[in-house]
């Protein structure tokens, strides 16, 4: 859909501002400008010129030679490619020196050695329509030589060429353009109603409609019209065409064009003469009855196309696609039958497809024209006619059939918000709405108000498309971007979220999650040296399954004893899952652990692995106290710290319970309390940024009581060796004769770095002999050489 700024100007004069930023207005408003031309511009040097002769070109077949006067009455030869000029037309003619419109500078030049001194121009080429094939024929009686912007009256304008969608029929038409436009610039929209002289006999007495298809056909109006024009429109006229792409041809049909632009309503005129006692009618075909249409193809129809038809029921016309042969309009016509309807949008589509006849008409149609702004298109166009000397019969004739019901929406305000990310009031809304055409009037709630969609938006019925014309008119440029608030179902808790962190960690070390059977069998728990069997279950499925357990370690003890006996060693496997150390209350007492077994590995593999998990949760001060627990080796086993509270145990498990599960190797253990680990003070996890410098390893092995944790080693070491010390961890734990009864060795690596240096030999020895001198002091220790 092309559109002249000056032709929007008419109903809307304060429309102002650049060209482009017009063309972002309206590109926001949903009419996207695909292309922005000025037009009317750049055509100083073209004048008018007259054909004098033309004639072969001796050396190339597409080429001739065109003699023409500009004005001076001397002959000036042109080479041109165009062949639809004869003798005594008037053609543009570019003279030497002149730069076109597109930058292109005319000189004289030589083609195939025949001199060309300027160019004839087609529309294309001054910006007066898209035909590129042929020469611009002007209308006889311009001055020769007079420049062409004078001779046709051009004047500088701005053309966009909109994007119109299929739901926005009103948008096919210069008024409904300049509605939007107006709307969304704040400024007075006006439509001033034709003025129309009426003589004669009534147009009553004249002409009849009737419609046998009122849900094809639902309105239907004539005007009656004499001393029609048969000669060409006026130059105003035909240049806006030219501009907006359609090609002059008459005045009939240039003004039955012009309206169809102007206003959005097709219209089709019929030489009265040609149609006996001016009587119309409107039924759906006949199978395989017979039409000639306007570009003189026989159309084969079907029961699915409209026609309208005469006194005698012969098909005169394809409904809302093109008029017939038979009543075309000729230079002979004096009186025309003028008719608007309306037609069914998907009728018209089908129709148009399958005999592959869009057209400018068909396209407004299929979108849903006005049903009533017909009356106001058929005066237009006897107002426009009457300047050309046309007269007018009196009335008009108007045939309904099914009318379309009048729409009314309730539109809510929190809805509108809600979808739009808004908070418009009411007033906001209704002053937006109000100037395209949607009346608004408050409703029984305060907070929804009454919409009446006007007729020319046959695309709005809901609630949703009201919304939809508050968003594009507000403008969804001026929406702020937010992220919806939505309930969010199934969002996992801190303590499920951590629950996945330590499933990951665990994983990502290699170890496999295990689910092993929730009830054990009677005398389970006392094999894994756990003492005396937990709650019974009084209706066990199956008798050896009856026992609630109190630890997850006969599980586990259970799958690595499969698995050993299967000759695969060195399994890890973890756990997480309920238990029942009873209680004195009327149900069991239940608690959620989580259980690591580490086949093949010592003590010390279970005292990282809490390290790391409690690292990893961010525990505040996580320790090992060394003492014995229950199934576990009495010199190799501990409580579990955190915040110094016990949350479960570590250790190796007892070579006693390994017999009796046939397990030939060390297997290290760890079990926490979750809930109480989870519940437990947690800050965040320690950061220290990494030297660039060299660090240097030391490892120190002490001999100390067994009471002394290898904990409070590390700490003491920590604290001792400053900010020099960037890591202390225990990599050995050893017991022999040699060291005495009661006694073990424990062995550390230390890592001393500094952020700002390379430490020299003299500065790591120094610092390592602090941290000597602090644990042999603090623990009764001795340094092994």
């Amino acid at each position: 859909m092309k559109v002249l700024l000056s032709w929007l100007r008419e109903f809307a004069p304060d429309i102002e501002g650049e060209p482009e930023h017009l063309a972002g207005v309206l590109s926001d408003l949903g009419l996207a400008v695909e292309e922005l031309s000025h037009v009317g511009q750049g055509l100083d040097g073209i004048v008018v010129a007259e054909v004098l002769s033309t004639r072969p070109h001796p050396d190339a077949d597409r080429i001739h030679l065109v003699d023409v006067d500009a004005g001076d009455g001397e002959a000036l030869q042109v080479c041109c490619g165009a062949f639809n000029m004869a003798v005594g037309d008037l053609v543009p003619l570019a003279t030497v020196g002149t730069t076109m419109p597109g930058g292109m500078e005319i000189a004289r030049r030589k083609m195939r050695g025949e001199w060309s001194n300027g160019m004839l121009c087609s529309g294309a080429e001054i910006g007066m329509g898209d035909d590129h094939e042929g020469i611009l024929i002007l209308d006889q009686g311009l001055s020769l030589g007079a420049p062409l912007t004078e001779a046709l009256g051009i004047h500088p304008d701005v053309l966009f060429d909109l994007e119109v969608n299929p739901n926005r029929p009103d948008a096919m038409s210069v008024m409904g353009v300049a509605r939007d436009l107006a709307a969304r610039l704040g400024v007075g929209f006006a439509v001033t109603a034709p003025g129309v002289e009426e003589t004669g006999q009534p147009a009553a007495e004249r002409a009849a409609v009737s419609i046998a298809a009122p849900d094809f056909c639902r309105r239907f109006g004539v005007r009656v019209l004499d001393n029609v024009p048969s000669g060409p429109s006026p130059r105003w006229m035909a240049n806006r065409l030219l501009a907006v792409g359609q090609r002059p041809i008459n005045a009939v049909v240039d003004l039955s064009n012009y309206v169809m632009f102007e206003l959005g309503q097709p219209n089709h005129t019929y030489d009265l003469d040609l149609v006996p006692g001016g009587e119309l009618g409107v039924r759906m075909a006949h199978r395989a009855e017979q039409l000639t249409t306007l570009d003189g193809v026989e159309r084969t129809l079907t029961i699915y196309d409209g026609v309208i038809v005469n006194r005698d029921d012969e098909a005169i016309g394809l409904a809302g696609v093109m008029g017939g042969a038979s009543t075309e309009i000729s230079a002979e016509t004096r009186s025309v039958l003028l008719e608007a309807a309306w037609w069914d949008p998907m009728t018209i589509a089908r129709t148009a497809r399958r005999l592959g006849l869009r057209s400018e008409a068909s396209a407004r149609f299929e979108r849903g024209a006005d049903p009533e702004i017909i009356p106001m298109a058929l005066d237009r166009f006897a107002e426009l006619a009457a300047a050309l000397g046309a007269t007018t019969s009196p009335g008009m004739i108007d045939a309904t059939g099914n009318r379309p019901e009048h729409i009314t929406v309730r539109v809510r305000t929190p809805r509108v918000n809600a979808i739009l990310g808004t908070e418009l009031s009411i007033d906001e809304m209704t002053s937006l709405l109000e100037p395209i055409g949607f009346a608004c009037e408050a409703g029984g709630d305060s907070q929804d108000f009454d919409v009446s969609i006007p007729s020319w938006r046959i695309d709005s019925a809901t609630e949703i498309d009201v919304i939809e014309e508050v968003g594009r008119l507000h403008g969804y440029s001026n929406i702020v971007r937010t992220v919806p608030v939505t309930e969010q179902a199934g969002t996992l808790t801190p303590q499920q979220q951590d629950r996945r962190h330590i499933r990951a960690l665990l994983t990502g070390m290699g170890i496999t999650e295990a689910m092993p059977l929730p009830f054990l069998a009677p005398g389970d728990l006392a094999r894994a040296g756990l003492g005396d069997d937990g709650i019974t279950v009084t209706n066990p499925l199956v008798a050896e399954e009856s026992i609630m357990r109190t630890s997850l370690r006969p599980g586990l003890l259970k799958a690595v004893a499969y698995n050993a006996a299967r000759r695969t060693t060195g399994v890890s496997l973890f756990e997480i899952g309920r238990t029942n150390p009873g209680g004195g209350g009327e149900l069991p007492d239940e608690h959620e652990h989580l259980a690591v077994i580490l086949a093949g590995q010592e003590a010390t593999a279970a005292t990282t692995l809490w390290r790391r998990l409690a690292r990893h949760l961010a525990v505040a001060n996580p320790g090992v106290v060394n003492g014995p627990v229950d199934g576990l080796h009495p010199g190799r086993s501990g409580q579990v710290l955190a915040d110094g509270q016990p949350v479960g145990a570590l250790g190796e498990i007892d070579p006693q319970v390994l017999d009796a599960y046939e397990i030939d190797e060390r297997v290290a253990w760890l079990e926490v309390d979750l809930g109480a680990l989870l519940e437990a003070d947690r800050g965040l996890a320690p950061y220290r940024a990494p030297s660039r410098y060299p660090s240097s390893d030391i490892d120190l092995a002490f001999t100390v009581p067994d009471e002394v944790s290898a904990d409070e080693v590390a700490a003491t070491i920590a604290q001792a060796g400053g900010v020099l010390l960037a890591s202390v961890a225990l990599f050995d734990v050893f017991r022999s004769e040699q060291l005495g009864e009661g006694c073990r060795s424990l062995a550390y690596t230390l890592r001393f770095e500094a952020a700002d240096r390379t430490l020299n030999d003299a500065e790591v020895a120094a610092a390592r002999q602090i941290c000597i001198d602090a644990v042999t002091t603090s623990h009764n220790a001795t340094l092994r050489g």
